[in-house]
C-alpha cells in the first residue's frame, strides 16, 4: 500500500490532544486510501460538505479512530 495509514508508524501520543489530531489524520488516511484520486475526492468534497449526515458521519469516524488511538495510550495513563 502506498498511502501509510499510521503516520510514523505508531499510534503513541503524549497528550490526548496529539491522540485527536492523530485520529482525524487517520480518518482522511482512509478516505485517500479508498479513493486515491485526487480530483474526485476534491469534487466529492463539495457534496459533503453541504450535507449535515455526511458532516456527522466524519465526525462519527474520527470518533472511532479517536478510540483506537486512546486504548493504545491506555487512555494517557491517569491524565
Amino acid at each position: 500500500m502506498s498511502t501509510p495509514l499510521i503516520p510514523g508508524n505508531t499510534l503513541i501520543t503524549a497528550t490526548p490532544e496529539e491522540g485527536r489530531y492523530l485520529a482525524m489524520k487517520m480518518a482522511r488516511l482512509v478516505i485517500k486510501a479508498t479513493q486515491p484520486d485526487d480530483g474526485v475526492r476534491n469534487t466529492l468534497r463539495g457534496v459533503y460538505a453541504n450535507d449535515a449526515a455526511m458532516l456527522l458521519q466524519v465526525g462519527q469516524t474520527v470518533a472511532m479512530e479517536f478510540a483506537v488511538v486512546a486504548a493504545a495510550n491506555d487512555y494517557w495513563r491517569g491524565v
